[in-house]
């Protein structure tokens, strides 16, 4: 069974850094992409991150560009997300996602599992 943990969450004032990890077990990590998604109060969940199975090839939502890093250990079975000069739009929760394929995606329905998410709260 595939499973997804996100710890690292919390609160930070703008401007900051965070970094967000994610756990995966139960799968063949180096066989599938990996992806970063937040939903903010009130709204659906957006695209962040994404991050080839390889680590070679990396896409980011305009709005984190520059900001975010996204990167993956196969041998550790990790996905950090770097996050700095957070904003208070940034504040969310902030879901890890896997796809069974080699090649990134940014829309939510090309992942089919998800972690439990963390949440992410700057204050301003």
């Amino acid at each position: 069974q595939v499973q997804l943990a996100e710890p690292g969450g919390g609160l930070v004032q703008a401007g900051g850094p965070l970094r967000l990890s994610c756990r995966a077990s139960g799968l063949t990590f180096s066989s599938y992409a990996m992806g970063w998604f937040r939903q903010a109060p009130g709204k659906g969940r957006e695209f962040v991150a994404a991050i080839n199975w390889n680590g070679g090839i990396t896409r980011y939502a305009d709005s984190v560009k520059g900001r975010f890093t996204i990167s993956r250990d196969n041998a550790k079975n990790t996905v950090p997300l770097q996050m700095n000069s957070l904003k208070p739009e940034g504040t969310a929760v902030y879901y890890c996602a896997a796809r069974p394929f080699y090649g990134t995606r940014t829309g939510a329905g090309e992942y089919g599992c998800w972690g439990q998410g963390t949440r992410v709260t700057v204050s301003s």
